[in-house]
């Protein structure tokens, strides 16, 4: 990847849906050149789709709940088995493998606390290979950023 591919993903993660025509004046490469760097970094895996950020609060889920989960066993096969099993849950947003005294940092989203709450017992609590969970809420979002420092 060169400046001008780095230009192309910052101008794209600002505003994904702009026009080519648009994006090619702002990078300063012609449509043509510029569609074939696109789908050379979409097949590097560099770019790996297309979405649409959504307020989840107007959608009817304002919680944000973090759950930090300690495991039985760290193998690889009991590491796949429970990204298999949390796989399965819409409510959760994000999964992460950590270091320190957790193995994993999940953040969930709910409607409400009895909601939080039906997902915890009749989910998360039903998933093999947990030795303990400990929950935080976020009271608000402070930061939030879909762009990354490219340079």
């Amino acid at each position: 990847m060169d400046k001008t591919d780095r230009k192309i993903l910052a101008e794209l993660l600002r505003n994904g849906r702009q026009k080519l025509a648009d994006l090619s004046e702002t990078v300063g490469l012609s449509p043509t050149p510029l569609a074939r760097r696109i789908t050379r970094l979409e097949r590097m895996g560099v770019i790996e789709g297309y979405t649409t950020r959504v307020n989840q609060d107007k959608l009817g889920l304002p919680l944000n709940a973090f759950i930090f989960v300690e495991l039985e066993k760290q193998s690889r096969p009991a590491l796949e088995r429970f990204e298999s099993a949390l796989r399965r849950f819409d409510e959760v947003m994000e999964c992460y493998l950590m270091t320190g005294s957790r193995d994993i940092l999940i953040r969930v989203v709910a409607a409400d606390l009895r909601a939080f709450d039906r997902f915890i017992e009749e989910g998360l609590m039903q998933t093999e290979n947990i030795r303990s969970m400990r929950s935080s809420f976020a009271l608000r979002t402070m930061i939030r950023r879909d762009l990354l420092p490219l340079g």
